[in-house]
């Protein structure tokens, strides 16, 4: 067949090119409006760009397709009551879980990005692949049966994962976690039947919860960091995650900053992860005499109240600052963040104790100009930011997703 001749095909580019505009303006609103949680038509059609006439359009689309609704009013100057927009909270669900090497936490988020559901499995001991892959069955297969009535709206599960996150070219997607000890490892399908399955690595589901609603909203350059047994990093660059030529860039926790200095999981020197991790932070105690119970949060809590008397535990703590100083300095003088953002449970409790220190650690690593120029601050969502930012991932796809390909439930 030959190819048809442009000059005749007008009228098909200019449609091709209105539909493409309608998906467009559709996607930015309902973006808006999700982000917002409330708004109305004037601040919708002010933010996106679009004439008042396209943004009540919009609206009343998104509304006939359940997912925006007409959330009571508020007073106008002089004239009628303005309406307000908000996320259908019945209207979509998204999973997202936060997979560590020794458990996952599978949530369950309505639209409006609040969690309605929660699922754990795992135990204290660090686990295999197979091991995960059943706590992930087992989890969803429990949300489902509790959730019934809601699972047709359901829009996919989202997976935040100890690894590099890498998609090929026809889209399949493999986890590589060095630092696990595990081979690559395919993202599993087939959780539930119905369901599509998005990843990414955890650090960066971290830094998309912020960006949309935390502590990175906002703001154009930033570093989100993420401090657990693991140690990651999302960097935010004009308002969007940076990921790299294969999605695996930011694996800030194996840069390094001592030549052949102690080992890391990962099995290379000098890391970051091998200083600020915790399982380096309580190992390097217990060389000193340390005496505590597991390897977790209130092992951390523990060195940290020591360190309030105990020199060993001082000189521990001191130590994990200053190296935590160095890395994030250097991140500071390479990229120019406006803001630092430090989650994770183990950045989060450095953070309640010794806030004022690691700023002043940070700085002492940066160029003096770049170090006027950023603040730091705590993760907002705590231990449920990396389950958030995966629950992120197939909302985005909904809002990617044109009109008329739309499958969800109504129900």
């Amino acid at each position: 067949m030959r190819p048809r001749d442009s000059r005749g095909d007008t009228g098909g580019r200019e449609s091709a090119t209105v539909t493409s505009l309608r998906h467009h303006n559709r996607a930015a609103a309902l973006r808006f409006i999700l982000r917002e949680r409330e708004t109305t038509r004037a601040d919708l059609a002010r933010s996106c760009g679009l004439s008042v006439a396209s943004a009540a359009n919009i609206a009343a689309e998104l509304i006939d397709d359940g997912l925006v609704v007409e959330n009571g009013s508020m007073a106008s100057r002089g004239g009628r009551p303005i309406a307000v927009l908000s996320p259908n909270v019945d209207g979509a669900y998204a999973i997202g879980v936060d997979v560590g090497e020794r458990g996952v936490a599978v949530e369950l988020f309505d639209l409006s990005l609040q969690m309605v559901d929660r699922e754990f499995r795992g135990g204290q001991r660090q686990e295999s692949p197979d091991d995960i892959q059943r706590d992930l069955r087992e989890a969803v297969d429990a949300l489902r049966t509790r959730n019934s009535e809601r699972w047709g709206r359901v829009l996919g599960i989202g997976l935040g994962l100890p690894g590099v996150v890498e998609e090929s070219a026809t889209g399949e997607q493999t986890l590589y976690a060095q630092s696990l000890g595990w081979d690559p490892q395919p993202i599993p399908a087939g959780l539930d039947d119905r369901l599509p399955v998005f990843a990414d690595n955890g650090a960066k589901t971290q830094a998309r919860a912020e960006l949309w609603y935390g502590a990175a909203r906002g703001i154009d350059h930033a570093l989100v960091a993420l401090l657990g047994r693991g140690v990651g990093l999302g960097i935010i660059t004009g308002g969007e995650l940076y990921r790299g030529a294969y999605s695996g860039a930011t694996e800030w926790g194996h840069t390094k900053i001592r030549y052949d200095g102690e080992v890391c999981r990962c099995g290379q020197r000098g890391c970051v992860e091998a200083y600020i991790g915790a399982d380096a932070l309580l190992e390097a105690w217990r060389r000193r005499g340390g005496e505590f119970e597991g390897t977790g949060w209130h092992a951390i809590g523990a060195l940290l109240d020591a360190s309030q008397s105990d020199p060993a535990a001082t000189e521990v703590v001191d130590a994990g600052i200053d190296a935590l100083g160095a890395a994030l300095g250097s991140m500071v003088n390479l990229t120019n963040p406006e803001r630092i953002v430090l989650g994770g449970w183990v950045g989060m409790r450095l953070m309640e104790h010794h806030r004022d220190q690691i700023i002043d650690a940070v700085r002492r690593n940066s160029l003096d100009r770049l170090a006027a120029q950023f603040e730091l601050v705590p993760a907002t969502f705590g231990g449920d930011t990396v389950a958030l930012g995966s629950a992120l991932m197939p909302v985005e796809a909904l809002i990617d997703t044109p009109r008329s390909d739309l499958l969800i439930t109504r129900g």
